[in-house]
């Protein structure tokens, strides 16, 4: 069965997706435009990848990657065409060439334009003369890389028995859910699944949100996430009954703390592991609904906030580094991004030790993975997986 309402129960099916060529389309000229801090090795990625995955399989996770599931899709002529739609509709791209693609990739094997959909289209990969291709610069891109397809934490969620097909900010990501909100809608593993939110809606982000409790979830307010997308999320879910509360969670917009995740996330029912700059400062407005309406309650200390929704007494937290200076690198590597694939036991990225030797401590069993290259979009473990399936807290 398909469906999460918590970010640690035992996971059984993840959707991840292997870098692939899209990460060698990475420029110095075009890294910042397509949000990476650097040139990744991409030999080095996949096997860091590969790692991650075989991780989550010797531990019973069923993995499933997502394109694989694009190509799949891509079979049904439904699927080929609305991709067509959303994704020739870029306006760099003129009557005349749009005409010529459309008639070149409607006669593409289902891999060869996953593979288009994925890695992009080069100007000088196009047979075609016009005036746009005349003018462009031989190496412009038609379709542009998606590097950021590797974080599928991002693009959709889980809740209960129905996916959140989010709609993301920054440009250079708009199309991964036009492709994501694809596979939803005609790849037969998810037939019949409802789905909720889509890129068309105001601006959410799957990094933003954690599934504190079933019932209950926590949304980072900022650089990505906005607040007309936390208020058309919340009123989505609240309305459906999928949650009982929502905290809105403002958080500083920044680089660094681009998704709550960021800077949050759960290794146990009761326990998260947290960047301790931001642990006192974090805030959050409990939103609730009447039956007609939202209900906003004042700010109140994140911890005391979600401890209530909850219905714990305290929610615990672990913070990452031992001292400031350690902690804001570790930040900025992802420690605080772990994925739980049971209370306390979480994958984490190895160059973290400081944080996994505080995980520890606290009797939370790390399994540490390389992420050298990986990292060099800003995700760790959680960004890279979109929970499927995970059991029921007892």
């Amino acid at each position: 069965m398909l469906g999460a309402d918590t970010e640690v129960g035992r996971l059984r099916t993840v959707m991840l997706h292997r870098p692939g060529d899209e990460l060698a389309r990475l420029t110095p000229r075009n890294n910042d435009s397509l949000l990476f801090d650097g040139i990744p090795w991409v030999g080095r990625a996949q096997d860091e990848h590969d790692a991650f995955a075989q991780v989550l399989r010797d531990h019973d996770v069923e993995v499933l990657y997502l394109r694989e599931l694009l190509t799949e899709t891509l079979a049904d002529e439904t699927a080929r065409t609305d991709v067509l739609d959303t994704t020739l509709a870029d306006r760099r791209l003129g009557d005349a060439l749009r005409r010529h693609l459309r008639a070149h990739l409607a006669e593409t094997h289902p891999d060869d334009l996953a593979q288009v959909l994925v890695a992009g289209l080069r100007n000088d990969e196009v047979r075609h003369r016009s005036i746009v291709t005349g003018l462009l610069r031989t190496d412009d891109f038609l379709v542009d890389p998606l590097p950021n397809l590797l974080f599928t934490r991002d693009s959709s969620l889980w809740l209960r028995d129905r996916v959140v097909v989010t709609s993301l900010a920054m440009p250079a990501r708009v199309r991964e859910t036009q492709l994501t909100r694809l596979v939803y809608a005609h790849h037969p593993r998810f037939a019949g699944t409802p789905v909720q939110h889509g890129p068309d809606a105001e601006r959410l982000e799957g990094g933003d949100v954690l599934e504190l409790a079933p019932g209950v979830l926590a949304v980072g307010v900022g650089e990505r996430t906005t607040p007309a997308g936390f208020e058309r999320f919340a009123t989505d879910v609240l309305a459906a009954d999928l949650a009982r509360t929502v905290l809105a969670v403002p958080i500083a917009q920044d680089r660094a703390t681009m998704h709550l995740d960021t800077i949050v996330t759960m290794v146990d029912r009761d326990t998260v592991v947290i960047y301790p700059t931001m642990a006192d400062s974090l805030r959050a407005y409990a939103v609730t609904h009447d039956g007609d309406a939202l209900v906003v309650a004042p700010a109140r200390p994140f911890f005391e906030a979600a401890a209530d929704a909850m219905g714990i007494e305290r929610l615990h937290h672990i913070d990452t580094g031992l001292d400031p200076v350690t902690a804001e690198r570790e930040q900025w590597d992802d420690g605080n991004n772990t994925l739980a694939i049971a209370p306390r036991l979480a994958i984490a990225y190895e160059r973290n030790e400081q944080t996994n030797a505080r995980l520890a401590e606290h009797g939370v069993e790390v399994v540490a993975i390389s992420g050298s290259e990986l990292g060099s979009g800003r995700g760790g473990p959680r960004c890279m997986s979109c929970p499927v399936a995970r059991d029921p807290l007892d």
